[in-house]
Formats: C-alpha cells, sequence, structure tokens
C-alpha cells in the first residue's frame, strides 16, 4: 500500500519560510558578531590618505557633514564580486571609501575597477598595514562612519538593503 502525499498548504508553506528566514537571519546576525570582535569600534582609526585615483581622504572630516561607508574588499575576494556592485550604487548619494587589501599595486587596482565599471574611490591597502589597524581580517567588511565614530560593521555577504538600512540609522 503506497502513502498519499498530500500538498503542503500555503498557510504552512508560508510559516515554514518565515522560520527558514528567521533562523538564517539569526546565524548570520552571530556570524556577525563573532567576526566583529578583533573590528576597531567607537572612535574610527585614523584613515588619511590618498586613493589610487588620486583624491585625497580624510575620513574623520568627510564623516562630520554625513555617514561615509568604508568597504574592506579584494580583487581576489569572492563574496566581493557579489558585495562590490551593491557598494557601486551607494556612489552616487552617499561617500564611499574602498581599501583594497593585498590586491596588487595601483595600477593593477585600476585596471580592475576599470574593466568593472566601479565608481568608489579605493586605497590601496598592499601590505595589510590599513586592515590591521582597524582589526579587519575578513572580506568583505562593511563600516559605516558617522562623525568619527564607527555606527556599524557588517562582513561577508549584504544586500544592498541592508547597506542602505546601515547607512540609513547611522
Amino acid at each position: 500500500m503506497t502513502a498519499v502525499k498530500t500538498p503542503m498548504s500555503w498557510k504552512k508553506k508560508l510559516k515554514s519560510i518565515l522560520l527558514y528566514s528567521l533562523l538564517f537571519i539569526v546565524f548570520g546576525w552571530g556570524i556577525d558578531l563573532w567576526r566583529a570582535q578583533t573590528i576597531a569600534s567607537g572612535t574610527a582609526p585614523e584613515l588619511l590618505t590618498s586613493t589610487v585615483q588620486g583624491q585625497q581622504v580624510d575620513l574623520f572630516a568627510m564623516s562630520q557633514e554625513r555617514p561615509v561607508l568604508v568597504y574592506f574588499w579584494a580583487t581576489w575576494c569572492a563574496a566581493c564580486r557579489f558585495v562590490s556592485p551593491s557598494v557601486d550604487l551607494f556612489t552616487e548619494h552617499y561617500q564611499v571609501v574602498a581599501v583594497a587589501l593585498t590586491s596588487g599595486d595601483n595600477k593593477r587596482i585600476q585596471r580592475y575597477l576599470a574593466a568593472k565599471e566601479y565608481n568608489f574611490a579605493v586605497v590601496n591597502d598592499a601590505s595589510g598595514l590599513i586592515s590591521r589597524e582597524w582589526g579587519v581580517s575578513v572580506t568583505p567588511t562593511l563600516l559605516v562612519i558617522n562623525k568619527g565614530q564607527i555606527t556599524s560593521v557588517t562582513t561577508g555577504f549584504t544586500s544592498p538593503l541592508g547597506i542602505w538600512a546601515r547607512l540609513l540609522f547611522a
């Protein structure tokens, strides 16, 4: 005798989707907290330098007017391939400073940015000095700096909605 499977009702499907979504969010939040233990908090470390595009960066001064999204990434980072386009979306309306970790010399990074058509300003951290000072060991890592204070930290994949929410509530 074979058992007859009854189709799952839409209420049960919705309940399952909500439960799995909640578990996914809680799990992701927990991993974020664990990874962020070493990342700078409170007052942001000084970042006074120039980008590979030749622009001057004074993170403290920039963050006095409006929040700044600081994006630690690398050309070799698989997850960054999904996050970088999202970060690039914000360059028109928000201040974005990206820090390229051990991604080669300035010309290599400029070629990479041109090939991907990214418009965010990039500081080259070829030796890893900036990432060590900030306590960043995972790419991608995104921080929001407002009035010199780190108001948000996230690591790993994040969506455009997640980035926007962090900037909005900075």
